[in-house]
């Protein structure tokens, strides 16, 4: 008897629908890097995780523009990271979406 895998479901930030996680692409949040004295090397960058693989804290979007807008209006990446996100890095992000797809 084959046992059946269980597929990881993830919630869009964007139409709030429940996906396959792999169907979804990840925007994550990098850690702060610090060195040894305790002083901040690297700040956090907001970018798109099109590999599911990189370090932070995350949240994921469908494919589409759409839900990069909806997540944008209503500000869910920014409360699920718990910090403001300049227009710039939702450009970028959107240029991504639409070069990938």
């Amino acid at each position: 008897m084959v046992k059946q895998r269980k597929i990881p479901l993830r919630k869009c930030s964007g139409c709030g629908a429940m996906k396959p996680k792999k169907e979804l692409v990840r925007v994550v949040k990098s850690p702060l890097i610090f060195n040894e004295n305790g002083d901040i090397v690297s700040k956090s960058e907001i970018s798109l995780d099109l590999t599911g693989k990189k370090a932070g804290r995350g949240a994921y979007l469908c494919r589409s523009a759409d839900c990069l807008k909806l997540a944008r209006k209503s500000r869910r990446i920014e409360k699920s990271f718990e910090c403001s996100i300049p227009d710039s890095i939702y450009e970028e992000m959107e240029k991504e979406l639409l070069s990938d797809g």
